[in-house]
């Protein structure tokens, strides 16, 4: 399918040659299943809606992975592990979705894929959603996840996730990170609180996939009208101190509002004494980690993402150019 034809109104970005015809291809695919006026519909509406889409993109696990659901407190968890292996470390991977919709099932084929390929274990956290609980349930369910996970595995630990996953993931890296000396931090196009008004948020208002509009809809369900303009466990780039963080890697998508959210942070960190390296993947947009199987650069990038896991976990040093230099 060539690049879709687009009406470009003034002051609004072109994306008719940024992004790829693989990549229309994937974006009108997520449309067919998860329309954009899906945002309208009651929140079980869109949870319908999102697992329908997830389910027509959910890959089979790899041979020799296994996956069982436990219980920590109130909080579900899923433990993936490669069989015939001593896993070196764990990964904490926390799912995206806005804060309201996603789960267990909607990245069960990516967290098996990352045990797969890196043999280490991988817990998935089904962290409350919002409306039902609002902030601060998500993060205090993926804390408590946390602390279960150090204790029960005592190996390297990794936090990752996306998105909104990513929010969490680093919320709680900054709520440990003076007791526990994480392994690493790798973080996919994460929503982080970046100011709203310029750079990417502006260039990228109307992206494919994620608008401005849907960012601001999804934080006002999370936040339930409380004040969150000074809370770090809300938005992690409104802490005042970066300091003692794990080394990160935060890969955005080019054509996405919250692009900006990933080379702040990096800086931030890179400015407190930290190691950070921040990765924009061209000409991709946000949810790309659906396209990992059928979009060139949406390969190469999760490809990125597992090796800055795996090197993290084995305690690696790692580059900017080292990632870069990846590709299937």
């Amino acid at each position: 399918m060539v690049a879709k034809a687009v009406n470009v109104a003034k002051g609004e970005t072109d994306y008719s040659t940024r992004i790829d015809a693989e990549t229309w291809d994937f974006i009108h695919k997520v449309e067919i299943h998860y329309p954009p006026d899906t945002v309208d519909l009651d929140v079980s509406g869109q949870r319908a809606v999102y697992n329908t889409m997830c389910g027509a993109f959910r890959q089979a696990y790899p041979a020799g992975v296994t996956a069982k659901d436990c219980l920590v407190g109130d909080v579900p968890l899923r433990c993936y592990q490669r069989q015939g292996t001593n896993a070196d470390a764990v990964v904490l991977y926390c799912h995206g979705g806005g804060f309201v919709v996603g789960g267990l099932e909607s990245h069960d084929d990516v967290c098996a894929e990352i045990c797969d390929q890196t043999g280490f274990a991988v817990v998935s956290v089904d962290y409350r959603l919002s409306p039902e609980y609002a902030h601060p349930a998500a993060y205090d369910d993926c804390v408590a996840a946390f602390h279960w996970v150090r204790d029960h595995y005592n190996l390297p630990l990794v936090l990752a996730g996306d998105s909104a996953g990513a929010n969490l993931a680093a919320a709680v890296a900054h709520t440990v990170r003076t007791v526990t000396a994480l392994a690493g931090m790798v973080l996919i196009y994460p929503s982080l609180g970046s100011l709203k008004s310029t750079g990417s948020y502006a260039e990228h208002a109307h992206a494919p996939l994620l608008s401005i509009d849907e960012i601001e809809f999804y934080e006002a369900i999370r936040s339930n009208g409380a004040d969150t303009t000074s809370d770090a466990t809300f938005a992690p780039l409104v802490d005042n101190d970066f300091s003692g963080l794990p080394p990160t890697v935060a890969i955005s998508a080019e054509c996405d509002p919250l692009c900006d959210d990933s080379k702040e942070y990096c800086v931030a960190i890179q400015n407190a004494g930290g190691s950070a390296i921040w990765i924009n993947e061209a000409g991709l947009v946000h949810g790309y980690l659906r396209a990992r199987h059928t979009v060139n650069r949406a390969r190469d990038s999760f490809s990125r993402i597992v090796a800055a896991i795996d090197a993290f976990g084995h305690r690696r040093d790692l580059t900017h150019s080292d990632l870069l230099n990846i590709s299937v």
